[in-house]
Protein backbone atom coordinates (compact mmCIF):
# COMPACT_ATOMS: atom_id res chain seq x y z
CA UNK A 1 0.00 0.00 0.00
CA UNK A 2 1.31 3.45 -0.86
CA UNK A 3 1.67 6.12 1.84
CA UNK A 4 -1.29 7.94 0.31
CA UNK A 5 -3.42 4.81 0.54
CA UNK A 6 -2.42 4.29 4.17
CA UNK A 7 -3.37 7.80 5.20
CA UNK A 8 -6.67 7.50 3.28
CA UNK A 9 -7.52 4.37 5.25
CA UNK A 10 -6.49 6.11 8.46
CA UNK A 11 -8.78 9.07 7.73
CA UNK A 12 -11.67 6.75 6.94
CA UNK A 13 -11.12 4.83 10.19
CA UNK A 14 -11.09 8.06 12.16
CA UNK A 15 -14.44 8.96 10.59
CA UNK A 16 -15.88 5.60 11.66
CA UNK A 17 -14.55 6.09 15.18
CA UNK A 18 -16.04 9.57 15.37
CA UNK A 19 -19.38 8.27 14.18
CA UNK A 20 -19.27 5.46 16.72
CA UNK A 21 -18.58 7.90 19.52
CA UNK A 22 -21.55 10.07 18.48
CA UNK A 23 -23.79 7.01 18.41
CA UNK A 24 -22.92 5.97 21.95
CA UNK A 25 -25.33 6.82 24.75
CA UNK A 26 -24.32 9.85 26.82
CA UNK A 27 -21.79 8.90 29.50
CA UNK A 28 -20.67 5.71 27.78
CA UNK A 29 -17.06 5.78 26.58
CA UNK A 30 -15.31 3.79 23.90
CA UNK A 31 -13.08 0.93 25.08
CA UNK A 32 -9.68 2.27 26.05
CA UNK A 33 -7.82 0.35 23.35
CA UNK A 34 -10.15 1.60 20.64
CA UNK A 35 -9.88 5.20 21.76
CA UNK A 36 -6.10 4.90 21.91
CA UNK A 37 -5.92 3.36 18.42
CA UNK A 38 -7.85 6.26 16.96
CA UNK A 39 -5.64 8.79 18.74
CA UNK A 40 -2.48 6.98 17.63
CA UNK A 41 -3.58 6.97 14.01
CA UNK A 42 -4.47 10.64 14.21
CA UNK A 43 -1.23 11.72 15.91
CA UNK A 44 1.51 9.31 14.73
CA UNK A 45 3.83 11.25 12.37
CA UNK A 46 5.89 9.52 9.70
CA UNK A 47 9.41 8.53 10.79
CA UNK A 48 12.04 9.55 9.98
CA UNK A 49 11.63 12.91 8.26
CA UNK A 50 15.10 14.31 9.02
CA UNK A 51 18.68 13.10 9.62
CA UNK A 52 19.31 10.89 12.65
CA UNK A 53 22.20 11.66 14.99
CA UNK A 54 24.10 8.58 16.16
CA UNK A 55 26.18 9.53 19.20
CA UNK A 56 29.49 7.68 19.41
CA UNK A 57 30.84 8.19 22.96
CA UNK A 58 34.48 7.90 21.86
CA UNK A 59 36.95 9.69 19.63
CA UNK A 60 37.04 8.93 15.92
CA UNK A 61 39.25 6.15 14.63
CA UNK A 62 38.71 3.38 17.19
CA UNK A 63 37.07 -0.01 16.85
CA UNK A 64 33.62 1.27 17.80
CA UNK A 65 33.90 4.01 15.18
CA UNK A 66 34.85 1.51 12.48
CA UNK A 67 31.87 -0.68 13.32
CA UNK A 68 29.45 2.24 13.56
CA UNK A 69 30.51 3.42 10.11
CA UNK A 70 29.88 -0.01 8.62
CA UNK A 71 26.22 0.05 9.62
CA UNK A 72 25.43 3.78 9.43
CA UNK A 73 25.37 4.26 5.66
CA UNK A 74 23.20 1.26 4.68
CA UNK A 75 20.88 1.89 7.62
CA UNK A 76 20.42 5.48 6.51
CA UNK A 77 19.64 4.31 2.99
CA UNK A 78 16.92 2.00 4.24
CA UNK A 79 15.41 4.67 6.47
CA UNK A 80 15.56 7.30 3.75
CA UNK A 81 17.50 9.71 5.96
CA UNK A 82 21.26 10.00 6.63
CA UNK A 83 22.74 8.68 9.86
CA UNK A 84 25.17 11.32 11.15
CA UNK A 85 27.85 9.96 13.49
CA UNK A 86 28.52 12.52 16.22
CA UNK A 87 31.66 11.95 18.33
CA UNK A 88 31.27 12.81 22.01
CA UNK A 89 34.23 11.24 23.86
CA UNK A 90 34.88 11.54 27.57
CA UNK A 91 34.39 9.94 30.99
CA UNK A 92 34.68 6.39 29.72
CA UNK A 93 31.82 6.87 27.31
CA UNK A 94 29.38 8.27 29.87
CA UNK A 95 29.54 11.81 28.51
CA UNK A 96 28.08 10.79 25.16
CA UNK A 97 25.65 8.38 26.76
CA UNK A 98 24.36 11.13 29.03
CA UNK A 99 23.62 13.30 25.98
CA UNK A 100 21.39 10.54 24.65
CA UNK A 101 19.80 9.84 28.02
CA UNK A 102 18.67 13.47 28.16
CA UNK A 103 17.71 13.84 24.49
CA UNK A 104 14.15 14.06 23.23
CA UNK A 105 12.74 10.51 22.90
CA UNK A 106 11.77 10.99 19.27
CA UNK A 107 14.15 8.60 17.49
CA UNK A 108 16.45 11.33 16.17
CA UNK A 109 19.22 10.95 18.77
CA UNK A 110 20.58 7.43 19.27
CA UNK A 111 23.59 5.92 21.04
CA UNK A 112 26.11 3.55 19.49
CA UNK A 113 26.98 1.76 22.71
CA UNK A 114 29.71 -0.52 24.01
CA UNK A 115 29.76 -2.38 27.35
CA UNK A 116 31.00 0.59 29.38
CA UNK A 117 27.93 2.80 29.21
CA UNK A 118 25.47 0.36 30.79
CA UNK A 119 27.28 -2.85 31.76
CA UNK A 120 30.57 -1.90 33.45
CA UNK A 121 30.86 1.83 34.23
CA UNK A 122 28.05 1.70 36.83
CA UNK A 123 30.27 -0.65 38.84
CA UNK A 124 33.50 1.26 38.22
CA UNK A 125 32.26 4.80 38.91
CA UNK A 126 31.04 6.11 42.23
CA UNK A 127 28.51 8.41 40.56
CA UNK A 128 26.79 8.02 37.22
CA UNK A 129 25.03 10.93 35.46
CA UNK A 130 22.16 8.67 34.39
CA UNK A 131 20.42 5.44 35.42
CA UNK A 132 22.18 2.73 33.44
CA UNK A 133 19.09 0.52 33.17
CA UNK A 134 16.24 3.03 33.15
CA UNK A 135 17.53 5.91 31.03
CA UNK A 136 17.61 4.02 27.73
CA UNK A 137 15.38 1.96 25.44
CA UNK A 138 17.30 -0.84 23.74
CA UNK A 139 16.90 -1.19 19.98
CA UNK A 140 19.23 -3.98 18.82
CA UNK A 141 22.61 -5.59 19.25
CA UNK A 142 24.92 -4.91 16.30
CA UNK A 143 28.03 -7.06 16.73
CA UNK A 144 29.83 -9.40 19.05
CA UNK A 145 33.50 -8.56 18.98
CA UNK A 146 36.34 -10.84 19.89
CA UNK A 147 39.47 -10.51 21.99
CA UNK A 148 42.58 -12.57 21.53
CA UNK A 149 44.97 -13.80 24.23
CA UNK A 150 48.50 -12.98 23.13
CA UNK A 151 51.83 -13.30 24.92
CA UNK A 152 55.33 -11.99 24.28
CA UNK A 153 56.96 -14.28 21.73
CA UNK A 154 59.78 -15.18 24.14
CA UNK A 155 57.48 -16.33 26.94
CA UNK A 156 58.00 -20.12 27.24
CA UNK A 157 54.34 -21.10 26.78
CA UNK A 158 52.36 -22.26 23.75
CA UNK A 159 48.90 -22.82 25.19
CA UNK A 160 46.47 -21.43 27.74
CA UNK A 161 47.14 -24.38 30.04
CA UNK A 162 50.89 -23.75 29.91
CA UNK A 163 50.35 -20.04 30.62
CA UNK A 164 48.24 -20.83 33.68
CA UNK A 165 50.82 -23.35 34.90
CA UNK A 166 53.61 -20.77 34.57
CA UNK A 167 51.56 -18.16 36.42
CA UNK A 168 50.89 -20.59 39.24
CA UNK A 169 54.57 -21.54 39.43
CA UNK A 170 55.64 -17.88 39.53
CA UNK A 171 52.83 -15.90 41.17
CA UNK A 172 52.94 -12.13 40.79
CA UNK A 173 55.58 -12.17 38.05
CA UNK A 174 53.37 -12.06 34.96
CA UNK A 175 51.93 -8.70 33.95
CA UNK A 176 48.91 -8.22 31.71
CA UNK A 177 48.35 -5.03 29.74
CA UNK A 178 45.08 -3.26 29.07
CA UNK A 179 44.01 -0.18 27.14
CA UNK A 180 42.78 1.39 30.37
CA UNK A 181 40.90 0.73 33.60
CA UNK A 182 37.47 -0.65 32.86
CA UNK A 183 38.30 -1.41 29.23
CA UNK A 184 37.39 -4.70 27.60
CA UNK A 185 41.03 -5.79 27.78
CA UNK A 186 41.21 -4.95 31.50
CA UNK A 187 38.07 -6.85 32.44
CA UNK A 188 38.96 -9.81 30.22
CA UNK A 189 42.27 -10.07 32.05
CA UNK A 190 40.57 -9.86 35.44
CA UNK A 191 38.10 -12.59 34.41
CA UNK A 192 40.99 -14.78 33.27
CA UNK A 193 42.80 -14.16 36.55
CA UNK A 194 39.71 -15.04 38.58
CA UNK A 195 38.68 -18.16 36.68
CA UNK A 196 42.23 -19.53 36.44
CA UNK A 197 42.95 -18.82 40.11
CA UNK A 198 46.25 -17.12 39.33
CA UNK A 199 48.11 -14.03 40.55
CA UNK A 200 48.87 -11.79 37.55
CA UNK A 201 49.38 -8.03 37.70
CA UNK A 202 47.28 -5.52 35.75
CA UNK A 203 49.16 -2.69 34.02
CA UNK A 204 46.81 -0.14 32.38
CA UNK A 205 47.82 2.05 29.45
CA UNK A 206 46.18 4.95 27.65
CA UNK A 207 45.02 2.97 24.66
CA UNK A 208 46.00 -0.27 22.98
CA UNK A 209 48.84 1.30 21.00
CA UNK A 210 50.99 1.86 24.07
CA UNK A 211 50.13 -1.59 25.40
CA UNK A 212 51.22 -3.26 22.16
CA UNK A 213 54.66 -1.63 22.43
CA UNK A 214 55.21 -3.05 25.90
CA UNK A 215 53.98 -6.55 24.99
CA UNK A 216 56.33 -6.57 22.00
CA UNK A 217 59.19 -5.32 24.17
CA UNK A 218 58.68 -7.99 26.81
CA UNK A 219 58.13 -5.82 29.89
CA UNK A 220 54.50 -6.98 29.67
CA UNK A 221 54.03 -10.70 29.20
CA UNK A 222 50.40 -10.95 28.07
CA UNK A 223 47.15 -9.24 27.17
CA UNK A 224 43.61 -10.14 26.07
CA UNK A 225 42.71 -7.41 23.62
CA UNK A 226 40.76 -6.77 20.43
CA UNK A 227 41.50 -9.10 17.52
CA UNK A 228 41.69 -6.29 14.96
CA UNK A 229 44.27 -4.43 17.09
CA UNK A 230 46.67 -7.37 17.40
CA UNK A 231 46.04 -9.10 14.07
CA UNK A 232 48.94 -7.38 12.24
CA UNK A 233 51.35 -8.37 15.03
CA UNK A 234 50.05 -11.94 14.99
CA UNK A 235 50.48 -12.22 11.21
CA UNK A 236 54.01 -10.80 11.48
CA UNK A 237 54.86 -13.34 14.23
CA UNK A 238 55.77 -10.52 16.60
CA UNK A 239 53.59 -12.06 19.34
CA UNK A 240 52.24 -15.52 20.10
CA UNK A 241 48.45 -15.85 19.93
CA UNK A 242 47.18 -18.58 22.24
CA UNK A 243 43.40 -18.42 22.21
CA UNK A 244 40.25 -16.47 21.43
CA UNK A 245 37.94 -14.97 24.06
CA UNK A 246 34.60 -16.02 22.56
CA UNK A 247 32.90 -19.36 23.09
CA UNK A 248 33.40 -20.29 19.44
CA UNK A 249 36.39 -20.03 17.12
CA UNK A 250 36.74 -16.86 15.07
CA UNK A 251 36.93 -17.24 11.26
CA UNK A 252 39.67 -14.61 11.06
CA UNK A 253 41.92 -16.75 13.33
CA UNK A 254 40.44 -20.23 12.90
CA UNK A 255 43.51 -21.99 14.27
CA UNK A 256 42.98 -20.56 17.76
CA UNK A 257 40.86 -22.45 20.30
CA UNK A 258 38.56 -20.58 22.69
CA UNK A 259 39.93 -19.84 26.14
CA UNK A 260 36.77 -21.65 27.27
CA UNK A 261 38.29 -24.94 26.08
CA UNK A 262 40.65 -24.62 29.05
CA UNK A 263 38.48 -22.51 31.37
CA UNK A 264 34.90 -23.70 30.74
CA UNK A 265 32.46 -20.82 30.52
CA UNK A 266 35.07 -18.13 29.86
CA UNK A 267 33.58 -15.45 27.61
CA UNK A 268 34.82 -11.87 27.33
CA UNK A 269 33.87 -10.00 24.21
CA UNK A 270 32.98 -6.39 23.44
CA UNK A 271 29.32 -5.99 22.51
CA UNK A 272 28.21 -3.11 20.27
CA UNK A 273 24.55 -2.14 20.17
CA UNK A 274 22.22 0.75 19.44
CA UNK A 275 19.90 2.26 22.01
CA UNK A 276 17.62 5.27 22.35
CA UNK A 277 16.40 7.54 25.14
CA UNK A 278 13.85 5.98 27.47
CA UNK A 279 10.33 6.81 26.40
CA UNK A 280 10.99 6.54 22.67
CA UNK A 281 7.70 5.39 21.07
CA UNK A 282 7.48 1.67 20.46
CA UNK A 283 6.70 2.04 16.71
CA UNK A 284 9.99 3.92 16.27
CA UNK A 285 11.92 1.28 18.23
CA UNK A 286 10.35 -1.47 16.12
CA UNK A 287 11.09 0.32 12.84
CA UNK A 288 14.72 0.85 13.77
CA UNK A 289 15.07 -2.72 15.04
CA UNK A 290 13.61 -4.14 11.85
CA UNK A 291 15.88 -2.09 9.58
CA UNK A 292 19.02 -2.74 11.63
CA UNK A 293 18.45 -6.49 11.50
CA UNK A 294 17.93 -6.35 7.73
CA UNK A 295 21.16 -4.38 7.29
CA UNK A 296 23.11 -6.85 9.45
CA UNK A 297 22.18 -9.68 7.06
CA UNK A 298 23.65 -7.87 4.03
CA UNK A 299 26.70 -9.83 2.74
CA UNK A 300 28.82 -6.69 2.35
CA UNK A 301 28.09 -5.63 5.93
CA UNK A 302 28.84 -9.08 7.33
CA UNK A 303 32.11 -9.21 5.38
CA UNK A 304 33.25 -5.83 6.70
CA UNK A 305 32.53 -6.84 10.29
CA UNK A 306 34.39 -10.12 9.76
CA UNK A 307 37.46 -8.21 8.59
CA UNK A 308 37.41 -6.48 11.99
CA UNK A 309 37.20 -9.83 13.76
CA UNK A 310 33.57 -9.19 14.70
CA UNK A 311 30.37 -11.14 14.09
CA UNK A 312 27.08 -9.44 13.28
CA UNK A 313 24.51 -10.18 15.99
CA UNK A 314 21.08 -8.72 15.54
CA UNK A 315 18.54 -9.07 18.31
CA UNK A 316 15.15 -8.01 19.55
CA UNK A 317 14.99 -5.07 21.98
CA UNK A 318 14.03 -7.51 24.72
CA UNK A 319 17.01 -9.78 24.04
CA UNK A 320 19.33 -6.76 24.16
CA UNK A 321 17.84 -5.72 27.50
CA UNK A 322 18.44 -9.23 28.86
CA UNK A 323 22.06 -9.21 27.64
CA UNK A 324 22.71 -5.84 29.30
CA UNK A 325 21.40 -7.15 32.62
CA UNK A 326 23.27 -10.45 32.49
CA UNK A 327 26.58 -8.85 31.44
CA UNK A 328 26.17 -6.15 34.08
CA UNK A 329 25.77 -8.77 36.81
CA UNK A 330 28.73 -10.77 35.49
CA UNK A 331 31.12 -7.82 35.35
CA UNK A 332 29.98 -6.42 38.69
CA UNK A 333 31.29 -9.57 40.34
CA UNK A 334 34.65 -9.34 38.58
CA UNK A 335 35.00 -5.59 39.24
CA UNK A 336 34.17 -6.05 42.91
CA UNK A 337 36.75 -8.83 43.20
CA UNK A 338 39.46 -6.76 41.53
CA UNK A 339 38.50 -3.59 43.43
CA UNK A 340 38.90 -1.67 40.20
CA UNK A 341 37.65 1.90 40.12
CA UNK A 342 37.50 4.57 37.43
CA UNK A 343 37.07 7.49 39.86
Amino acid sequence: MSPFGFYSVARQLRRYLAAAMLALPVGLALPAWLAFSGAALAQQPPYPTKPIRLILPFAAGGGADNNARIIAEPLGQRLGQPIIIDYKPGAGGTLGANIVANAAPDGYTLLYATPGQQMTNPHLMEKMPYDALKSFASISQVIEGSNVLVVNKNLPVNSVAELIALAKAKPGTINFASSGIGSSSHLAGELFKSMAGIDIVHVPYKGSGAAITEVLGGSIQMTIDTVSVYLPQIKANNVKALAISTLERNPILPQLPPIADTLPGFAAFPVNYITAPAGTPRPIIERLNREINIVLKMPTVREQFAQNGATEKGSTPEAMDALIRSESAKWKKIIDQSRATAN
